[in-house]
């Protein structure tokens, strides 16, 4: 490697270089704002080169720009590996100097410099070939010909009204001064060294100049990371070939969460939700996978393209596609897939299907999954999956249900059941039985407490009866009360003297509610419109409502007898698991877990802990606004931590600016709403009126969240300090 130092008119202007934009690098990105402090930078050396009492003239240093060089024939082509941003918008800059221009000679002296090479091996002799996204634009701008609207053309139409502003402003300011701004314009050019053994790969060198500003997303880092090793013809090729039409154009803004599931699915084990900040700690662990799985990047390639389509039929809600050949059988499986990834939208789940589909639509060492078996084995999912959020269990999903992806091989040869896979799960993670579900619907707020859920289930509680397909996602397709929210005094005679607590205790109840086309139109009604009405219904469900003379407590209890019955034959068990503890009994489960593990949130929610363990600490805790508080007292007292620096950047770490906050800034906020005053607590958990000292400099800290909250605050500090996972563990009651 070596680093020299040259104005960007020097490096522009080589005549036997031509200079090429990896074509998997960020499309050009800036706008107004880094577009007029580049022409601000520009004016500045203009105004110093103006002043006659400025013996020394001023430069600026304009940042790196890293090249590998390669030959191509007797010319020479720079890859440019960092810095594209910098050399496109100056290109563009003397661009717009060109077409602001009249006098041909200056148009052509730019054209012939800065613009095209006669030794370039690019379309139209241009020395500078732009990503692919922007080749055409850039090009059109070159050749002067119709550009269409787009990033490029927006920052041309800029550069040229802020060099006629400046014209119009200072007739002095002219053609040459320009030139001379670029050629005082310098920045840091880093040569990279082909020989292998100087150990300067390009992705190293890239991933570490990445390091600040926005952070690269994962799909960036895995695109450069396979390509920017190769040739930069191979790079071309493959990308405009293979990686951008059947990968990034297919998936978009999902490819990052597609790498992260593929790879779950590869090893059969739970990865971090991508973020921002565990972004590179994925990306690595992609990198080994890579590196020790494949022989070489091109066969990952081929790899990877293989579950591209049957990851967008998990993450497309209505596909056109065709997963089996059979019309009745593509239909079942399109909508199950919808069912547990869109309607259910379990996240859980993605890595394991992906698995299904691979094996259903190749044949994997010589095994195919059926249609028959993907459609159970989908079913039996779907199944688990309502039975499950519909008495509020989401905990362990999300860090176990991956670890099944082994198994599918035997569930493809049929040795195995998806239902005995998940009956062989940790008590959190059990397949409610009958008795389980039915308990729970005789009590719960079906219409408040399901709303995510309540019409996929009644919708298909009315196809399982009426062997119909329901349009339960149709938003005229309503869910009816049929004892209403308000009572009249019709309805109070209809309920009979304890109408009060009847309309208490079952208005939200299974038993009073039914699926409708006119929800609107029937609110309020007596129960005899509302059969009525209902006659005219085409829903199985009015049958059980129109046949009954009254509408009361009995009329409740029957109808919501018939519901959980109809319940269970829709979302149905096997004989063998209606009535057993459908969980393994001989695994004793952890109950100790840290905020970075997958499923955080969701063992936290629903259960309280008992100690905060922080390396070799134990802290007894009683609640999870105990746990942050306690948490963020342990890093402000440790000196090893910089506490200073979580107060600086609660936006980034917590999502809110005033988690921790002082008492002369909180004495304001209670002023002006005495309600929050209960939302904050010092470090020993005391509110502000129990304090007997308040300090201005006191510090209090926001603990009005919920436990998954409490979980993501604290993962979000522990990624930002990196402390490993085993660092901070929560032992539950």
């Amino acid at each position: 490697m070596k680093t020299e130092s040259h104005s960007i008119n020097d490096v522009l202007a080589k005549n036997a270089t031509s200079f090429f934009i990896p074509p998997f690098q960020r499309a050009y990105a800036w706008g107004r704002p880094e577009i007029e402090r580049y022409f601000s930078d520009v004016s500045r050396i203009i105004e110093s080169e103006l002043d006659p009492t400025q013996h020394d003239k001023l430069e600026h240093f304009f940042g790196t720009v890293v090249i590998k060089e390669e030959k191509a024939g007797f010319a020479n082509k720079s890859v440019v590996v960092d810095g594209q941003q910098r050399l496109t918008t100056t290109l563009i800059f003397l661009i717009a100097l060109r077409d602001s221009e009249t006098d041909p000679l200056k148009q052509d002296f730019i054209t012939q410099n800065y613009l095209t090479n006669n030794s370039s091996s690019f379309q139209d002799k241009i020395k500078l070939k732009q990503v692919t996204k922007d080749w055409d634009s850039y090009k059109a701008l070159v050749n002067k010909t119709h550009l269409g609207a787009g990033v490029i053309s927006n920052a041309h139409e800029l550069l040229k009204k802020l060099i006629n502003e400046k014209r119009t402003l200072n007739s002095e300011v002219n053609f040459e001064h320009y030139i001379i701004a670029i050629q005082r314009m310098n920045v840091a050019v880093i040569f990279l060294d082909e020989r292998p053994f100087k150990g300067e790969d390009p992705q190293i060198i890239f991933e570490t100049l990445n390091s600040l500003g926005k952070p690269l997303s994962l799909s960036d880092l895995v695109r450069n990371f396979v390509l920017l090793n190769m040739e930069s013809q191979n790079q071309s090729h493959i990308y405009e070939k293979t990686w951008h039409p059947k990968i990034e154009e297919v998936l978009v803004e999902n490819t990052s969460k597609f790498f992260r599931d593929y790879l779950q699915y590869k090893t059969a084990s739970s990865l971090k939700v991508v973020s921002d900040n565990n972004t590179k700690e994925l990306y690595q662990q992609f990198k080994d996978f890579v590196e020790t799985s494949f022989e070489s990047h091109n066969d990952f390639i081929e790899d990877i393209v293989r579950y591209v389509k049957c990851y967008k039929w998990i993450i497309t809600e209505i596909n056109s596609d065709s997963i089996s050949s059979s019309i009745l059988n593509d239909k079942e499986i399109k909508e199950l897939l919808r069912n547990i990834f869109h309607d259910i939208k379990a996240e859980a789940f993605k890595p394991f299907v992906l698995g299904l589909l691979e094996y259903h639509q190749y044949k994997v060492d010589d095994v195919t999954l059926s249609d028959e078996i993907l459609i159970s084995t989908l079913t039996t999912i779907r199944t688990y999956l309502i039975r499950r959020r519909t008495i509020g269990l989401t905990q362990g999903e999300n860090k176990n249900i991956v670890l099944l992806s082994k198994r599918i091989e035997n569930i493809a040869k049929g040795h195995i059941s998806m239902f005995e896979l998940l009956t062989n799960l940790y008590f959190r993670l059990r397949l409610p039985n009958n008795s389980e579900m039915g308990t729970s619907l005789i009590s719960m707020n079906f219409y408040e407490g399901l709303k995510q859920y309540s019409k996929l289930i009644l919708g298909k509680i009315e196809e399982h009866n009426s062997k119909v397909s329901v349009d339960f996602r149709n938003p005229k397709i309503t869910i009816e009360h049929i004892m209403p929210q308000k009572l009249d005094a019709g309805w109070k005679v209809e309920l009979g003297e304890n109408f009060e607590e009847i309309h208490k205790s079952y208005l939200h109840n299974i038993g009073n509610i039914i699926l409708t086309e006119f929800n609107s139109e029937i609110g309020n009604k007596s129960f005899e419109e509302k059969k009525s009405k209902l006659n005219t219904s085409s829903l199985n469900y009015r049958l059980d409502v129109i046949n009954r003379n009254t509408w009361n407590e009995q009329s409740i209890k029957d109808h919501q007898s018939k519901m959980i019955q109809w319940f269970l034959e829709t979302f149905p068990l096997p004989e063998q698991y209606k009535d057993e503890v459908n969980w393994n009994t001989q695994t004793i489960e952890s109950t100790t877990f840290s905020p970075l593990d997958t499923d955080a949130g969701d063992m936290a929610e629903g259960n309280k802990p008992a100690e905060l363990q922080i390396f070799n600490d134990i802290i007894k805790v009683t609640s999870w606004q105990d746990v942050f508080i306690k948490f963020l007292k342990y890093l402000k007292d440790k000196p090893d931590y910089d506490f200073e620096f979580i107060l600086d950047n609660q936006l980034e770490l917590f999502r809110r600016e005033e988690t921790i906050l002082r008492w002369n800034t909180l004495k304001d906020i209670i002023d002006s709403n005495t309600d929050l005053s209960n939302r904050y607590k010092t470090f020993d958990g005391k509110v502000w009126d129990k304090v007997k000292e308040l300090d201005d400099n006191l510090l209090f800290i926001h603990i009005n969240i919920s436990a998954s909250n409490c979980m993501s605050r604290i993962s979000s500090v522990m990624e930002k300090l990196s402390l490993p996972e085993n660092a901070v563990q929560i032992k539950l009651k």
